[in-house]
């Protein structure tokens, strides 16, 4: 539920603090007023497109913050996120730079969380959505929406999407088969060029590793050799110096303990001078002259160097060219072979059809349900004997399913429904698109619904029944509507007015919570319009239930 909207410098609106409560609420106001800056600066704060020409005249920037109770369905993602759950503060500010940022409980977020965050909270019907009903696709939303078909939805796309995929890879190979035995026989030969090599993962740095100790094996061995004599040699070699000096200082450390670090020292340096004399012992055991493996290494790198020039990469990178041919033979393979292709195509074909065909009977289900329940409300706003049906008619495999929807109306007995785009005039179709949008949403999850003004064109007796279905819509929703007719606000339980004033040679728009004696003006103003008198207003407290 929208507890409070707070809206500043928007339009025409200066600063305004709007608090709601549950059940069904009315907005009323004269023609130019700014009844529907409220739903656009709510629409904002839900994450819609801001332009900088609604910023207010004079100011800087708009600033909109709507404050909601967090329905359960956004619980687990607010505490992911490391938000407050107990309530949900949707902020949106923009300034005449075009900069726009936006916050979720204080914390900085972007328009696509909004929107997410939003379709779990409002819905609204504009004063002109009925129009969209005359198209089928329109028509095609609503039923899939009533009848919760979302997750199938989604699957079936994925499956068109890749059965199409399929299709057209299958023609592809079709209409370029030369020029894909062409390409095949190219990786091929490559292939086998970088195979006869059977070269290693890494064997370029091993074999130059080997080649270059090899090559310098004569240095390498005179210079072990070298070092090992000055560390262990027979004459007067490090090690047997140190350790006399160790031998030394341990005598005098008896004496001083002071001596202890250098003793330390020495004790430690001996000790490393021993191990690298083994360890250079180790490495001359090993270290040998092999002209035969050394010819045999250079051979190997000449081959491995010139198939690397051939393929215009360094020799290192030969391994990993092997590996990506290799994939792209394979891949190449996959989408040249018809007959594996024609295999694919049918499976996809088939999964496709599974899903289409639960989606097509789920429609089925809810279009005959749905019918009734317009065709039933409908017989309260003055369209006796007329009938609603939902026909779906078979049509060619597409991403939304195996038919198309059409809405069919009668608007009186004795006639055959006929498409809602050929038969239905203004004020019916306004009449039919509220009867969907209260039956769609008596099983819907979304707690807050608007209505902006979609009583255009209704009137009469007619106005009051669309005021007591708002109203027992709001029984099970917190509805807010903008309206301009008496009967539909006479229903509401609470009733804002908006208007309009001049403030500085500025137009302004105020918005305020009437109260019993401002509320039987107001629906006398729009009884009677400029000129009010005690009979109207008497009219006006016979429609609220008011004692005079």
């Amino acid at each position: 539920m929208l507890h409070s909207l707070h809206i500043r410098d928007f339009v025409i609106v200066d600063q305004v603090d709007l608090h709601f409560d549950q059940g069904f609420t009315v907005f009323s106001g004269e023609t130019g007023a700014g009844k529907s800056i409220l739903i656009d600066a709510l629409a904002l704060a839900l994450g819609g497109r801001a332009e900088t020409y609604s910023i207010r005249e004079g100011a800087d920037k708009t600033d909109i913050s709507a404050v909601f109770d967090c329905p359960d369905s956004l619980r687990d993602w607010l505490q992911e996120q490391e938000m407050d759950d107990s309530e949900l503060v949707l902020r949106r500010v923009f300034d005449r730079s075009g900069k726009s940022r936006a916050f979720i409980n204080g914390v900085p977020a972007n328009l696509a969380q909004l929107r997410s965050i939003g379709q779990h909270l409002v819905d609204i019907h504009g004063q002109h959505a009925h129009q969209s009903l005359l198209k089928n696709s329109a028509q095609r939303e609503l039923l899939d929406a009533h009848a919760d078909n979302n997750r199938l939805l989604q699957t079936l796309a994925q499956q068109w999407k890749a059965w199409q995929s399929d299709i057209r890879q299958y023609k592809e190979s079709q209409e370029n088969a030369a020029q894909q035995n062409l390409e095949r026989e190219r990786l091929e030969w490559q292939l086998q060029e970088i195979a006869k090599l059977q070269l290693g993962k890494n064997e370029w740095e091993n074999v130059s590793t080997e080649h270059n100790r090899l090559a310098h094996a004569s240095s390498l061995l005179e210079g072990a050799t070298q070092t090992l004599n000055t560390l262990d040699g027979e004459e007067q070699s490090l090690i047997s110096e140190l350790n006399s000096a160790t031998q030394r200082i341990a005598q005098l450390l008896k004496n001083d303990p002071a001596l202890q670090g250098i003793y330390d020292a020495l004790e430690s340096a001996r000790i490393a001078c021993v191990e690298a004399a083994s360890d250079l012992n180790s490495y001359l055991d090993k270290v040998d002259l092999d002209p035969l493996r050394l010819a045999e290494l250079e051979t190997r790198m000449r081959n491995i160097f010139d198939t690397a020039h051939k393929f215009r990469v360094e020799p290192e990178q030969l391994h990993h060219l092997q590996q990506e041919l290799e994939a792209n033979l394979a891949h190449f393979n996959k989408i040249s072979n018809l007959e594996e292709l024609e295999k694919s195509i049918e499976q996809r074909k088939a999964a496709y059809m599974e899903t289409a065909q639960e989606l097509s009977k789920a429609r089925k289900k809810t279009a005959s349900t749905l019918g009734k329940e317009v065709t039933q409300a409908m017989q309260t706003l003055a369209m006796q004997g007329g009938v609603f049906e939902i026909h779906l008619q078979k049509a060619e495999p597409g991403p939304h399913g195996l038919e198309q929807v059409e809405f069919n109306v009668a608007g009186h007995a004795g006639t055959t429904p006929r498409p809602l785009a050929k038969v239905a005039s203004g004020g019916e179709l306004a009449r039919i698109s509220l009867a969907l949008s209260v039956m769609a949403n008596k099983a819907g999850r979304v707690p807050t619904l608007i209505f902006d003004e979609v009583d255009t064109g209704i009137g009469g007796a007619v106005a009051e029944v669309v005021g007591k279905l708002l109203r027992e819509l709001g029984g099970r929703h917190q509805v807010l509507c903008v309206t301009h007719l008496p009967q539909v606000a006479a229903c509401a339980q609470q009733h804002f007015q908006v208007q309009k004033n001049q403030k500085n040679k500025t137009t302004h728009s105020e918005i305020v919570l009437l109260d019993e004696q401002e509320r039987i003006n107001e629906v006398a103003r729009m009884l009677g319009g400029l000129t009010i008198t005690e009979t109207t207003r008497e009219h006006a407290r016979e429609m609220l239930g008011i004692q005079a």
